[in-house]
């Protein structure tokens, strides 16, 4: 099969895997230190201990998949982290309500949530790859799939 940039796929996959981190990261630095403000969150508000916890998960699991370090774990950590925050945070509270489409991503935006999900799984059963910590620490280069 042709792929365009299929010499490229471990770099790629390395960009994957670090803008992710560091966007779950940032998700779990506005819980925790408040920066950016959330949006109709008012100053001084306190977030609920599971909102702190979840921040936590986002900003240390974050972090890890951004360099690469105990990348699998903190994957899986990560991504049954977002499959909890979907079905308490979008899809029952959404169900409660009713509604044809309550249980649909779109409607209830929960699709951060699932899309992070599977992300985050997806790293789980790949790993680091390149130009991360683990791949240092195991001292494994990267291999190249070539297809005739």
């Amino acid at each position: 099969m042709y792929t365009v940039i299929g010499r490229f796929a471990p770099q790629a996959f390395a960009l994957f895997r670090i803008i992710t981190g560091l966007l779950f990261f940032f998700h779990g630095a506005q819980k925790i230190l408040g920066v950016p403000p959330m949006e109709g969150v008012p100053a001084g508000f306190h977030l609920p201990p599971i909102a702190v916890v979840a921040g936590w998960i986002e900003m240390v699991c974050g972090a890890l998949i951004t360099v690469g370090f105990m990348t699998g774990l903190a994957a899986f950590i990560a991504s049954g982290e977002m499959a909890v925050a979907y079905f308490m945070g979008h899809f029952a509270p959404a169900m409660q309500k009713g509604g044809t489409w309550s249980w649909h991503p779109l409607a209830n935006k929960g699709e951060d949530a699932v899309l992070y999900c599977f992300i985050f799984l997806y790293i789980a059963a790949h790993g680091a790859g390149i130009w991360s910590i683990d791949s240092v620490i195991r001292g494994r280069s990267a291999t190249l799939a070539t297809t005739s």
